[in-house]
């Protein structure tokens, strides 16, 4: 069995530095999406998700134009994005969606103008393509740390906020009476929303980003409503997903007679297919824990 799994994960495959660094910008990328996509699914914002994902390709063409970091122009676009959703005032769910297509359309219109500037007045090539489809393998070294800090930062974050925001998602009156704020959870979730997202892009390309984001969470979910074990499982999947996807594409060089495929399609088709194989799971696990059962397990609610 060792001698197999050698064989698949060989020498030149371990030893490559632009797969080494895909692999943990990738990882990290994967991880914070499976926590804070779990509460994003529970919050009903996995629409908010997408449209950060999406907005932050502006951020990510704007580092192209500035000369700067990707990390930094996807996680700058993706919290202003943030911030915005979240004062611009709006409470009922009809009203945060039109506001979450507002400063969507304003985002793309943003990457629209960069990603022309980049092409008119740079001498960058396939910025489009990297910035909304992402290209693991292109990744710079240098931003290996930077990515894990950010992750690291995300993790922390949430594991702090861990039992007011489940307390949050499911009943925010009861969040309310126990001096919980409701409005400022809220704040700090979508900030944490838009460090996934920022990670996400990064790894996957900004218009893939929600699919790292939402279908890990989402298929752990259908699994079990227990955050722990949802959270547990979609770090599985999203694991599974990302280091499976950047060994196809490298692997594929051999299969495809030197060409080899994209990362971020790997990746998405292995989230896909783990998704619908939930379907039938979700009736083979029987009864599941309700969410207000599951919260008051996980919080100590009486």
């Amino acid at each position: 069995m060792m001698g197999w799994f050698l064989s698949v994960l060989h020498c030149e495959f371990l030893r490559s530095g632009p797969v080494d660094t895909a692999l943990l910008v990738g990882g990290s990328a994967a991880v914070v999406c499976a926590v804070i996509g779990v509460f994003t699914v529970l919050r009903g914002h996995a629409f908010a998700g997408h449209a950060l994902g999406d907005v932050s390709s502006a951020g990510g063409s704007a580092s192209f134009l500035a000369g700067i970091s990707p990390l930094a122009g996807f996680l700058g676009i993706a919290a202003l994005a943030a911030l915005a959703l979240e004062f611009l005032g709006v409470r009922k769910v009809r009203e945060q969606d039109v506001a979450t297509g507002i400063v969507l359309g304003a985002g793309l219109g943003l990457s629209a103008l960069f990603l022309y500037f980049d092409i008119t007045t740079t001498s960058t090539t396939g910025a489009a393509v990297t910035v909304m489809f992402g290209s693991m393998f292109a990744l710079s070294s240098s931003i290996k740390w930077p990515a894990i800090i950010v992750a690291c930062l995300a993790l922390v974050a949430m594991g702090l906020l861990y039992r007011p925001l489940i307390l949050s998602v499911v009943d925010p009156e009861l969040a309310s009476t126990r001096g919980i704020s409701n409005h400022w959870i809220g704040v700090v979730h979508l900030l944490m929303l838009a460090m996934a997202v920022a990670l996400a892009a990064l790894s996957v390309g900004s218009v893939l980003a929600s699919a790292l984001l939402i279908g890990p969470a989402a298929a752990s979910i259908r699994l079990s409503r227990r955050p722990t074990v949802a959270i547990l499982g979609a770090v599985i999947i999203g694991l599974l997903a990302v280091w499976g996807g950047v060994w196809m594409a490298y692997e594929s060089y051999y299969w495809f007679s030197g060409n080899s495929w994209p990362v971020s399609f790997f990746v998405v088709a292995i989230i896909f297919i783990i998704y619908l194989l939930t379907i039938p799971l979700k009736y083979l696990t029987g009864r599941k824990t309700p969410v207000p059962v599951a919260v008051q397990h996980a919080t100590g609610a009486s």
